[in-house]
């Protein structure tokens, strides 16, 4: 099975920590060069120190907020310039939890801005380099709740289901020029998110976080929460030539709490 990573670009979005940085950290260590971005330049230096060089790679980062889309578009079109990337990892922290009927329009317009325009504008901008190499991946982490949809996430199951049907069709366009487009689907990853999902959770148990952690642990039938390695591993795969007739899918890395096949 060819994992290697050598020669290969990566473009990983919100690598100064948890599952993106996970991410960068594996196909470092397979051999990819890579390019971090999230919006703290601090962060970024020292995830950048930190990366695996076995290949002699010189891994950089761009300082991005996803908030500003237009910025974003600025930074990433003259990266291309300077680089041509072989995959690119969509990673953005989800929306605030809360109920779907309580939501403010204008938190459906800025997750819709954060996530899939965001997307849009690097996926148009890395392809032409992926085309000419007749290579790429482009990996969208996103959430269980496209199969399933999370209590107290109303949002966020909105977006993220928006995202995966934006995949889909985008799987569907490029497939023919060796570009491949999946989602993982973490399920409950030990991340800051996830101690913000188990604080929301708290309430329903007189404020316990540990009763709350504890119930969803349960819920799972490994009966733990996944580390962010766990879930890098099946983003590497999916990033790597072995994973060459996979197109299109949802791929939950949730120990097996979603009910849905």
């Amino acid at each position: 099975m060819n994992l290697n990573l050598k020669g290969k670009n990566a473009l990983v979005c919100g690598s100064s920590a948890g599952i993106g940085k996970a991410s960068a950290m594996e196909m470092a260590s397979l051999g990819a060069t890579i390019t971090l971005v999230a919006r703290n330049e601090t962060k970024l230096k020292a995830v950048q120190s930190e990366l695996p060089t076995p290949e002699g790679q010189e891994h950089n980062y761009l300082v991005a907020n996803f908030t500003d889309p237009s910025a974003l578009k600025e930074t990433i079109v003259e990266a291309t310039h300077l680089r041509r990337y072989h995959i690119l990892i969509n990673n953005t922290g989800g929306p605030k939890g809360g109920p779907i009927f309580s939501a403010e329009v204008s938190e459906f317009t800025q997750a819709f801005s954060n996530h899939l325009v965001c997307n849009q504008i690097l996926v148009q901008n890395v392809v032409p380099g992926m085309k000419e190499a007749g290579y790429g991946r482009i990996i969208n982490i996103i959430s269980t709740s496209v199969k399933q949809p999370i209590d107290g996430l109303g949002v966020s199951n909105t977006i993220r289901g928006a995202v995966a049907s934006w995949s889909k069709t985008l799987a569907n366009e490029l497939g023919s020029f060796g570009i491949t487009v999946n989602n993982v689907l973490p399920g409950f990853t030990a991340t800051d998110r996830l101690e913000d999902i188990i604080g929301n959770a708290s309430k329903r148990f007189s404020g316990s976080t540990e009763q709350a952690s504890d119930f969803m642990k349960g819920l799972v039938p490994a009966r733990r929460f996944a580390e962010p390695s766990e879930i890098a591993n099946a983003v590497t795969f999916l990033a790597s030539e072995a994973a060459s007739y996979i197109n299109g899918i949802n791929l939950p890395v949730d120990g097996g709490r979603t009910k849905s096949l």
